[in-house]
């Protein structure tokens, strides 16, 4: 149906092309055939509309647009009637005006609900019988069939807190989901390209600038494509404003100020201005002394994952999915055509990864320029000679490599991580001398006769039979443990080394008598991995050097996180029984947890201990500093309160021997 015989609808003949994006046009096509409804979700400036616009003009339909907003009633949606035609004609068909839904429905047009989760819920809630029975009932007015044609195309940016609610499960259970993510350096060079008209060094400049604000540490939402466009538009004018003969250093920033310091977003927790981060980013792209910007990295290729419709990122282990592997039938240069942007990610949950530039890396540890003598270096020598001399040292500059923002030697950096930190876990892990174990009666059991028992039992003759004994017998004291792992604050250099190193311990750890699992908790808790569950430590340890390393400290939802998954482990390995199973009797729900105890959200920890049997807090304190009485007196308390023991860790080498002893039960 061509739009111009839609009252109010937008001409999408034309336009502006689609650059990149294939798997998700080839999907959004789809449904629409289907005659699904969908919800493309992603950050601002990933071509939601630039690629629902397309693809309507390739099937030739109208699209209605909505702007959603805390204004939008039902009324305003389906339409109303005209109270001046009402008190002259009375409650008739001609005096109803059609709103944005009626008018898509009966044309058949495609209803583009932007701003989805910014709509009040009375006025969502409307959509539910468009969207299973494809009609809705007007009071006064009747029933409305909706057009064989007609779709639900809405809109959302999952990222933006303010003024948004959460879309309600019986919707969400009605339209398909289409996540849209930044497409990859070359997308974007070529889209900010074509709508500015420039090319030379400029465009790439512009676009490394504004990716990187992306996957800055203290950012929470970076900058989209469009602050790349404004900032290649301002630099020309600002170069030709004041007569440059090309780009100087200062103009470069004057522009990316005014260009990308209103849309990004610091992280919370952080108190660092716009402006030092931007500074920050200069200062990596184009250092003081240099004559120009450096030339833009080459992207390594996205990693297929395997998964239908998903693709890996080239930059190492995601929280969401761990460590990729090349995916079956994928050649190589079907994946150079696979954009960046995710059709399954989960953006928004879990922590984001952080990066750290060479400059600062530099600036941290007194090695590094010996360890990474350039771009996407690493001397594998040179690190092994430090590990030799000074381990706490050398291990916090790998945990702070492993989140460079040079992409080749994070990759590299984060392999050779997990490994030394694995090591670094098995070395320092003492002996067990046996397990804690208790008496414990049994019914038909071997053993020694429970003579009070069985006589308790008895109801009949003498001697009693073989199935009225209970015997007593020593039975190893089972026990399910969950390291809870602090990834808020300073989570970097040797705090972040201690905690994989502490993640590698406890994982090491699961025989048959200790089920094991790690979490890591900021604002939110991200599950490592169950204690029912089996997976690579490397691949744990992997995820977890993936976190970001600020924001709030919430302990109290780390504690009930913890005692959720206690709760609902599996069988013990090697053994076969479950905790709270008669055979053994119930499994003892232990936690550690690693952290300062400082808790900057949520409620006060100790009430949340409800679930958890022992509760032992293993505090980072760097060899030679003083300690933190707050700190201090905070995990002393939890502790206490959890009937567990509180006890400093200054160096590597503390962590293996004080789990040992916590896993022991000693």
């Amino acid at each position: 149906m061509a739009a111009e015989s839609v009252p109010g609808a937008v001409q999408v003949s034309g336009g502006t092309p689609v650059i990149g994006l294939r798997r998700e046009r080839e999907v959004l096509t789809v449904a629409l055939q289907a005659a699904r409804h969908v919800v493309l979700e992603g950050p601002p400036g990933t071509g939601k509309s630039t690629l629902l616009r397309s693809i309507a003009r390739d099937l030739g339909q109208a699209v209605v647009f909505v702007e959603g907003n805390a204004e939008l009633t039902p009324a305003r949606l389906i339409g109303q009637y005209d109270p001046a035609q009402v008190l002259t004609d009375g409650y008739l068909p001609s005096s109803f005006a059609d709103g944005p839904l009626l008018q898509a429905m009966r044309t058949g047009a495609l209803l583009y609900l932007e701003e989805f989760n910014r709509v009040p819920e009375e006025t969502l809630n409307v959509l539910i019988t468009v969207l299973t029975e494809g009609e809705i009932a007007v009071p006064r007015f009747g029933a409305v069939r909706a057009d064989p044609q007609f779709r639900l195309i809405a809109a959302m940016n999952p990222f933006d807190a303010i003024g948004t609610a959460r879309v309600s499960q019986a919707i969400a259970d009605r339209i398909c989901r289409v996540v849209l993510g930044y497409q990859d350096a070359g997308a974007e060079r070529s889209i900010v390209g074509a709508i500015t008209g420039h090319d030379g060094t400029v465009v790439p400049f512009a676009v490394e600038f504004t990716r990187a604000t992306r996957s800055h540490r203290d950012v929470r939402m970076g900058a989209s494509v469009r602050g790349a466009i404004d900032l290649v538009l301002l630099i020309d004018g600002l170069t030709r404003l004041r007569g440059e003969a090309a780009m100087t250093r200062l103009t470069a920033r004057d522009a990316a100020y005014a260009a990308l310091s209103g849309r990004i977003r610091i992280a919370d927790g952080c108190e660092r201005s716009p402006e030092s981060v931007l500074d920050e980013i200069l200062g990596e792209l184009w250092p003081q002394d240099a004559a120009g910007p450096r030339a833009p990295a080459d992207e390594p290729e996205p990693i297929a994952d395997g998964s239908p419709g998903g693709q890996g990122k080239a930059d190492g282990p995601r929280p969401d999915a761990g460590l990729t592997q090349p995916g079956a039938g994928h050649s190589a240069a079907g994946l150079q055509q696979v954009s960046r942007s995710s059709l399954r990610r989960e953006r928004t949950q879990g922590p984001a990864r952080r990066t750290v530039g060479r400059a600062e890396l530099a600036s941290r540890h007194q090695a590094f320029t010996g360890i990474s003598p350039g771009p996407g270096e690493l001397d594998a020598d040179a690190l092994a000679a430090l590990l030799a001399a000074d381990p706490d040292a050398a291990a916090a500059l790998l945990a702070d490599l492993s989140q460079a923002t040079d992409e080749p030697l994070r990759a590299i950096a984060r392999q050779l991580a997990a490994r030394v930190f694995i090591q670094l876990s098995a070395a320092g892990r003492q002996p067990r001398r046996g397990s804690p174990r208790r008496i414990s009666s049994v019914l038909r059991g071997d053993g020694d006769i429970d003579l009070d028992r069985t006589l308790d039992r008895l109801s009949g003759g003498w001697p009693p039979s073989a199935d009225d004994l209970v015997t007593r017998s020593w039975k190893a004291h089972r026990r399910s443990v969950c390291l809870l792992v602090d990834s808020s604050g300073s989570m970097s250099g040797l705090a972040l080394a201690m905690a994989a190193v502490a993640t590698a311990s406890v994982l090491l750890a699961a025989d048959g008598r200790v089920d094991t699992g790690a979490a890591a908790f900021a604002g939110t808790v991200t599950v490592l991995q169950a204690p029912s569950a089996r997976q690579p430590p490397e691949e744990i340890v992997g995820r977890l050097l993936g976190l970001r390393g600020h924001g709030v400290t919430d302990i109290a939802a780390a504690l009930r996180a913890a005692a959720v998954l206690l709760s609902g482990a599996g069988p013990v390995s090697g053994t076969g029984l479950r905790p709270g199973g008669a055979a053994g009797g119930p499994a003892e729900r232990c936690v550690i947890l690693l952290s300062d105890c400082q808790r900057t959200a949520g409620g006060d920890p100790a009430a949340a201990l409800a679930g958890i049997d022992r509760l032992d807090v293993l505090c980072p304190r760097a060899a030679g500093t003083e300690a933190d009485p707050d700190s201090v007196a905070a995990a002393e308390r939890l502790a206490r309160l959890g009937g567990g023991v509180a006890q400093p860790v200054r160096t590597l080498s503390d962590i293996p021997a004080a789990l040992t002893r916590l896993l022991s039960g000693r």
